[in-house]
């Protein structure tokens, strides 16, 4: 599957923003989908998952209550809603396929096996 995240741009702290991921060819809907970031200077980490049916997510402890991710299959896309956004989250955004069908959660890059090209976010105060 190819990936194609869009949404970036620069916004003032404390604005929103929508992410989006594009996904072309097979196996989207059976997958589940993950968005990691990386700050300058800083290892790629991870933000949030959704699983195949888009039933079940999961996001690391400093997005809770501020960011929602969601998938469409219909559409082969996933979205990260970002509100109450603050300067610690700058960073490139990926999309990313965790590598095997139905899978439980996993939440390391290991276990992604597609990832889009990032779409930048800049937050300033």
């Amino acid at each position: 599957v190819q990936l194609q995240a869009s949404g970036g741009g620069l916004v003032q702290a404390g604005g929103s923003l929508r992410l989006s991921c594009a996904a072309s060819g097979r196996r989207f809907s059976n997958n589940a989908m993950g968005w990691f970031r990386q700050a300058p200077g800083k290892e790629r980490e991870f933000v949030a998952r959704i699983d195949w049916s888009g039933g079940s997510t999961y996001y690391t402890d400093s997005v809770k209550g501020r960011f929602t991710i969601s998938r469409v299959n219909a559409k082969n896309t996933v979205y990260l809603q970002m509100n109450s956004l603050k300067p610690e989250d700058t960073a490139v955004y990926y999309c990313a396929q965790d590598s095997r069908p139905y899978s439980a959660v996993r939440t390391t890059e290991a276990d992604f096996a597609s990832w889009g090209q990032g779409t930048q976010v800049t937050v300033s105060s």
